[in-house]
């Protein structure tokens, strides 16, 4: 059994309003994206990493994953129109093993703690299906232009990534996927809908996902004040 983790990273990030893609976007001299694969490179519980990129940004990967001694990228591929169509290229960019745990997380959360990344990895590994969450602390409401409803938040949560799963049980919830021609969120809705319940794992709040301006203000205050 090998534990391999896959990292989206096609993505423009159009709502942060830069000239480059968000996951290139350096913080104290560091790319974003190199945050977030150093994550996994420091793993004790990952034995590779795979990146489906943007075409014309693969070479500046293979750069990025020399300079800082990402040893453990085996493979940086394209990407696909969707987050959905990246992970499935991920997924057979090489043969694995039914056993084997994949485990799925966003390019953009470069804070992701160890601890979190080791408990969800330990869960998948048990029971097949693991996503990490957190509960919802906010009031929740539905609407549109004025509130219609609130919701009950203690069953409500926040999806995060990692997302991770034993390989026979993902490959079918993509196989099943493709099939009936649905594009899902993430990899925990396509496991869900393929019929496999998805156990959930505590999350943190640090680990949130670098979406806009401000999310890039925040990480950036993290990064100085912490030296990272």
């Amino acid at each position: 059994m090998k534990t391999a983790a896959i990292i989206p990273a096609g993505g423009k990030g159009t709502r942060t309003d830069l000239e480059i893609p968000k996951q290139f976007y350096k913080v104290n001299g560091k790319e974003l994206i190199v945050y977030t694969l150093e994550v996994f490179q420091r793993s004790l519980n990952i034995d590779e990493i795979i990146i489906a990129a943007i075409p014309n940004w693969i070479e500046k990967l293979y750069e990025l994953s020399e300079k800082y001694s990402l040893t453990k990228v085996s493979k940086i591929i394209e990407g696909g129109i969707t987050r959905q169509h990246s992970v499935y290229n991920a997924l057979a960019s090489r043969q694995f093993s039914d056993d084997d745990i994949i485990a799925v997380h966003d390019a953009a959360r470069p804070l992701l703690p160890q601890s979190v990344l080791n408990r969800v990895i330990e869960t998948a590994k048990i029971g097949g299906t693991a996503v990490t969450a957190i509960n919802a602390r906010d009031s929740l409401f539905k609407g549109d232009s004025s509130v219609k409803s609130y919701l009950d938040r203690e069953n409500v949560f926040y999806a995060q990534t990692p997302q991770v799963f034993r390989f026979d049980i993902l490959k079918d919830a993509f196989r099943k996927a493709k099939l009936d021609n649905f594009i899902g969120t993430d990899e925990s809705m396509l496991v869900l809908r393929n019929g496999t319940a998805v156990k959930i794992v505590e999350g943190s709040t640090r680990n949130f996902k670098v979406t806009d301006r401000e999310d890039l203000e925040i990480f950036e205050s993290i990064v100085y004040r912490n030296k990272l």
